[in-house]
């Protein structure tokens, strides 16, 4: 099984980051590629892109400023597979990937995700306080899995504070 490659470069307007590749993603190496994952509908509806792309697009968004990563690479069912030393290692991997590419936002596709980035126990939706890389926007956002339970609308409504600071 592959997984997705991290798709960077500097000068992003935003990195998007996940906790780690669905099963489905690390079979074709295109993030978001399970079909009950909601990411391209929820970057369209947002007023992030100018139609909703195909996981197998994901490296055409390069050129619109948009990357892509994950804290843990390794493919899962679910989020709840990954260990806390996967966790360990992904943030500081992570960190690194941030401080050298210097995205101006990066978007965290799930709550979750944020808090085992920034060791933290709780956070609000959207624009973080005191980053930890300096100039770079920290974003918590809701995950796109079809297995979170908040209605699309709803996701979406989180999503366009984003739209409107790029």
């Amino acid at each position: 099984m592959e997984r997705p490659m991290d798709l960077l470069d500097y000068g992003l307007k935003i990195l998007f980051t996940g906790f780690n590749p669905s099963i489905q993603s690390g079979l074709t190496g295109h993030h978001y590629a399970n079909r009950t994952n909601r990411f391209w509908k929820i970057l369209f509806e947002a007023g992030l892109t100018d139609r909703i792309y195909q996981p197998e697009e994901d490296y055409t968004l390069l050129e619109k400023g948009f990357g892509f990563t994950n804290i843990v690479h390794r493919p899962t069912k679910n989020a709840l597979e990954i260990t806390k030393q996967e966790y360990a290692e992904g943030r500081l991997e992570l960190m690194d990937k941030i401080k050298i590419y210097q995205p101006g936002i990066v978007c965290f596709v799930g709550k979750g995700v944020y808090l085992q980035y920034r060791s933290a126990k709780k956070a609000p939706w959207g624009f973080q306080k005191d980053p930890l890389i300096s100039g770079v926007r920290e974003f918590a956002a809701p995950s796109s899995s079809g297995l979170v339970r908040m209605k699309t609308e709803e996701i979406v409504s989180i999503y366009k504070m984003i739209s409107e600071h790029i």
